[in-house]
């Protein structure tokens, strides 16, 4: 049986945007990244914050999860490839080694849920060489925000972490979104600190240098602006998903289709078979494979990998 396509509208007039007159301000001192900055972070506060614009949060986070890992993974010297890193940890199976690129994500993964956690779960989090500093860590960075805004605090927090150990970035990658979550109130981390960073800019702040600020927090503002636009983008994919979901006849498509609105990656043969995770509902891989390539005839999912085998399927761009 043939599918229609589903169009994915390209109306995202009601969805909340950064206005023109925001933008088109040049980034060139630390009053005009403020001014910026807190016009794209209510937007992006409005998007995530109100569940009637539709965004996908928990896929939103992950999405930027693999982004932010493949990041550090630079910074840290491995240079992994995104596309490397989804595998290690998307195609692992349970109880197996995922390989430090899969671990690599797999930190940012969780380290998004740490939102509502106390400090001293995040220092479990973090390991015992920094669970002493984590504290401290975030009430600088904390207190900077509250008196200079929130990309000051989340320079402050990068600061003082690469200050005590300048390998230690991705913990003050991840420290400085959590000040971020917690400055805003937001009930979830966006790994948005990592995304622009290069060793250079990192080494820069260390040690003082002038500009160094500056530049981090332009790196920072920006990686905001584009995450209010994939927020768009992911919502309006996610409406698609959702007009068809009625239409799938399978036994635990429902379900199915809420593991594409949260996971950034899916595996037919691991996520939906032999039972969809995170419920108790059987689907055998033939019948996996079959949901994920009627989603891509409908228009709504992609393949991501482009091989014949060992697939992955996902609606994020």
């Amino acid at each position: 049986m043939t599918y229609q396509s589903i169009a994915i509208s390209d109306d995202l007039s009601t969805l909340p945007q950064l206005p023109g007159w925001v933008t088109s301000v040049r980034a060139e001192t630390l009053e005009t990244v403020a001014f910026r900055s807190g016009a794209a972070l209510t937007v992006l506060d409005q998007l995530i914050g109100d569940e009637r614009y539709g965004v996908p949060v928990k896929l939103l986070a992950n999405r930027l999860a693999l982004s932010a890992a493949t990041v550090t993974s630079k910074l840290e010297g491995r240079l992994a490839r995104e596309a490397d890193i989804r595998d290690a940890y998307h195609l692992t199976l349970p109880g197996e080694a995922r390989g430090p690129d899969g671990e690599l994500l797999a930190f940012w993964r969780e380290g998004v849920r740490l939102r509502g956690g106390r400090t001293g779960e995040i220092a479990d989090f973090v390991g015992a060489e920094f669970a002493g500093e984590v504290g401290v860590w975030l009430d600088v960075g904390l207190e900077r925000a509250r008196t200079h805004g929130p990309l000051a605090g989340c320079v402050a927090v990068l600061r003082a972490v690469l200050e005590t150990d300048d390998r230690a970035e991705r913990v003050a990658c991840l420290l400085s979104d959590i000040v971020l979550a917690r400055a805003l109130n937001w009930t979830v981390v966006l790994p948005v600190s990592a995304q622009r960073l290069t060793k250079t800019v990192l080494r820069d702040l260390a040690a003082g240098e002038q500009g160094a600020e500056l530049a981090l927090q332009i790196r920072i503002l920006e990686t905001i602006e584009e995450t209010v636009r994939l927020a768009r983008d992911l919502a309006r994919r996610a409406e698609a998903l959702r007009s068809v979901a009625p239409k799938l006849r399978a036994k635990g498509s429902s379900a199915a289709v809420d593991l594409f609105l949260t996971e950034d990656a899916v595996a037919p043969a691991s996520i939906l078979s032999p039972r969809i995770r995170g419920t108790n509902i059987p689907m055998t891989d033939r019948a996996a494979r079959r949901l994920c390539d009627r989603l891509v005839e409908l228009g709504v999912a992609r393949e991501l990998t482009g091989r014949p085998t060992f697939r992955l399927y996902g609606i994020a761009p």
